[in-house]
């Protein structure tokens, strides 16, 4: 299965040039489809125009607010009327998935019950994601960098959750970048637990910059070994380029083209 990559529009926003001749590169490279986080005033503008140069939507944020998240019970109303909201706009425009959010660490709770509240959490809405076809992924994010405090900050985390609701629309995003940070490991993990990721992010480490030589992954190896696994929908690049964009984002195209 040939790797399906996309482009996450808000993290690679260019600054110098239209969003319709972005969308008009990103296409052109050969990229499937773009990503969004929040729904703002032009989302569908947004859709429209991507959708106008055969690009998908891959992903976007399912409910707000990523350090107040599912982990606290109180949230739980709250969250799961956004990501119903969410859900029906995602089966509206074909989005295979929505971003969720374990929240950051409270003193009050221990590890276990913090798992069990993310759990309780996503089992309110995964029998409506499941009637719709919307995954719900839960997204693993560094502690140690960029978001100190993140509870869902390791794979095995994330997995005590999914294993727990147990549902099929209930996954992971598993960012590689966040997670070599953390723990390393990559393609074994990957390999043992795709049944229970539904989407990708890639970035270079150190830095956050281009999947290039600079940095300590090799995103060939990794995004070949994703494609032997059969996966079938995206990885999507969330890189910050130190250099010129576009060529960032040919780079990347080519190094993650494998399948």
């Amino acid at each position: 299965m040939r790797i399906k990559q996309s482009v996450c529009y808000p993290m690679l926003k260019p600054e110098d040039m239209s969003l319709e001749d972005f969308f008009k590169e990103v296409s052109e490279i050969g990229y499937a489809a773009v990503e969004l986080w929040y729904r703002g005033e032009d989302f569908e503008e947004v859709v429209e125009l991507a959708r106008r140069y055969g690009l998908a939507i891959a992903s976007m944020c399912g409910h707000r607010s990523l350090s107040d998240g599912l982990n606290k019970r109180s949230n739980h109303e709250r969250i799961e009327e956004e990501l119903r909201e969410s859900i029906d706009i995602a089966s509206r425009h074909g989005i295979p998935g929505l971003i969720c959010f374990s929240g950051n660490r409270q003193p009050y709770q221990s590890e276990l019950e913090a798992i069990e509240a993310v759990a309780d959490g996503l089992r309110r809405v995964a029998p409506y994601a499941e009637e719709k076809g919307v995954n719900l992924n839960l997204e693993l994010l560094n502690s140690k960098v960029d978001h100190p405090g993140y509870q869902c900050d390791h794979t095995a985390w994330g997995l005590a959750v999914c294993e727990r609701v147990n549902s099929p629309r209930v996954k992971l995003l598993y960012d590689i970048y966040h997670m070599q940070i953390m723990e390393g490991d990559v393609i074994r993990t990957i390999r043992e637990n795709i049944r229970w990721i539904g989407h990708f992010h890639t970035a270079g480490n150190p830095g956050r910059n281009e999947i290039d030589e600079t940095q300590e992954l090799n995103y060939s190896a990794v995004c070949r070994a994703i494609a032997e696994t059969g996966y079938d929908l995206y990885v999507g690049h969330e890189f910050r380029p130190k250099g010129d964009l576009i060529e960032a984002l040919r780079r990347a195209f080519e190094i993650c083209d494998q399948g």
